[in-house]
């Protein structure tokens, strides 16, 4: 029997403070609506739904592949969940239901709730968390049995329940069936007048009908972001959490706590990451790469044994062995070949550097070819924007280009050429030629001491 996931995405968030829903706050560089996604793909279900409500484009816009049902009317967590009642009509398995802003939850508790259904078959089984502070989370109430009996909202906790210390996590896993047959019997006599539907614990134990439990061992994992502190406390959770794995698989970080790596990033064995880096997006970092200090590297690709020092790569592939940096700009659509390097303070966008070539410093290179083994000299410029149009810049193996050398682009270097240093090469280069484009020199003598003796007549 296979299990569908439900996950409550419509709410503001006014604790938030923010123009921004809740969900579509980011840790590390994922919307937290796209963790609660990431539980249940991984935990095996087969089919997910999202309840949006508050600006409901914005969260939609993160989920383009979803489906995505609108509570119009923000009725509480019970008429959410009956929003959904069409759209998951012909499911008859198990029925996850998770919060949009609890970015922690793992995949395997998720797996462990429907489990647990599975094997006793009950109604709905309820993940809980023993807390030290539980203050704000609704409280989990037993009969003396120790069964599940109900779930009471903070704010409608009678006399002595304030002391109960195991919490209602908003994450649960129901026979769809029996979830949807019994919806319509919720009411909003609460103090929020919301359907709630931590009272369809109630509404199946007065039918008889069993509602198990499942205690989290870890209960970080339920943490629901609610405000910037708590966005900021799951960020810090889940850091420490994929940098453990990540340092348990081989990867050196020598400050675990300055280094921020997304949960899409892999990692080759050997590589060092220094402190003040940031790894994000879909990366693939390879066998002995060295990243940071102070770097970041954006849904990129750094190859074996390539140094990224104190740089920023976005979009951009680095080849075996290649360095780059310190204070380099890889902008999107740039190749390191193996070997090559960007030096310091290089900008290099969409251009391809080839095998052993090389530009050592201060220059910018865009839209544009360098074959193998060239050398670029500092201050070298493509000029590829003309106001309208890009135009490309093609420089052929083993050339060497002079420092502070202009390439107005449309132009092609050809293969040994050369470019004479402050020349501004606007036309083609053959093979092996020598380019040099500059305004004969004139020197002046003694015109310092005429100038300062017209600025300044009596030499005061």
């Amino acid at each position: 029997m296979g299990a569908a996931a439900l996950i409550l995405a419509a709410g503001e968030g006014t604790r938030m403070k923010s123009t921004l829903p809740k969900v579509a706050h980011t840790i590390l560089g994922v919307p937290l609506v796209r963790y609660a996604l990431r539980a249940a793909h991984d935990a095996g279900c087969e089919r997910v739904v999202i309840i949006t409500g508050h600006e409901a484009e914005t969260v939609e816009s993160l989920l383009p592949d979803e489906t995505c049902v609108r509570q119009e009317e923000q009725l509480g967590t019970g008429h959410a969940v009956l929003c959904a009642a069409d759209a998951l009509a012909d499911w008859s398995g198990s029925l996850v239901v998770l919060s949009g802003d609890t970015p922690l939850l793992r995949a395997e508790t998720v797996r462990q709730l429907i489990d647990e259904r599975e094997r006793t078959g009950a109604a709905a089984v309820v993940l809980t968390a023993v807390m030290d502070e539980p203050a704000g989370y609704g409280r989990i109430v037993r009969d003396p049995d120790g069964e599940l009996s109900a779930i009471v909202e903070h704010k409608d906790l009678a006399p002595g329940q304030h002391d109960i210390s195991e919490v209602n996590t908003g994450t649960y896993c129901f026979d769809a069936a029996v979830l949807f047959e019994h919806l319509h019997r919720l009411g909003n006599e609460n103090a929020q007048g919301e359907y709630y539907l931590t009272d369809i614990v109630a509404v199946l134990r007065a039918e008889s009908l069993r509602v198990a439990t499942v205690t989290t061992d870890d209960a970080a994992e339920t943490l629901g972001v609610n405000s910037r502190v708590q966005l900021a406390e799951a960020s810090k959770v889940l850091q420490r959490r994929i940098n453990r794995a990540h340092m348990l698989a081989g990867v050196t970080m020598t400050d675990p706590d300055l280094v921020w790596v997304g949960p899409d990033v892999t990692f080759g064995r050997d590589v060092v990451v220094e402190p003040m880096t940031f790894v994000m997006g879909e990366c693939d970092i390879r066998d002995g790469a060295i990243l940071g200090p102070d770097t970041r590297v954006t849904d990129s690709m750094v190859a074996e044994n390539a140094v990224v020092d104190s740089s920023i790569v976005v979009n951009a592939c680095v080849g075996p062995g290649a360095t780059v940096g310190p204070r380099a700009y890889l902008r999107p659509g740039t190749v390191l070949k193996r070997g090559s390097k960007a030096g310091t303070s290089v900008e290099i966008k969409n251009a391809t550097i080839g095998e052993g070539s090389k530009v050592p410093h201060l220059s910018y290179i865009g839209d544009a070819d360098v074959g193998e083994g060239v050398n670029i000299g500092a201050g070298t410029i493509t000029c590829n924007y003309d106001g309208v149009r890009k135009h490309k810049t093609v420089i052929g193996d083993r050339a060497f280009i002079g420092s502070d050398t202009m390439l107005v682009a449309p132009v092609r270097i050809g293969q040994g050429a050369t470019t004479g240093a402050g020349s501004a090469i606007a036309r083609d280069v053959p093979d092996g030629a020598l380019a040099v484009e500059r305004c004969e020199q004139r020197t002046i003598e003694g015109w310092t001491a005429r100038k300062r003796a017209e600025e300044d007549p009596d030499g005061e």
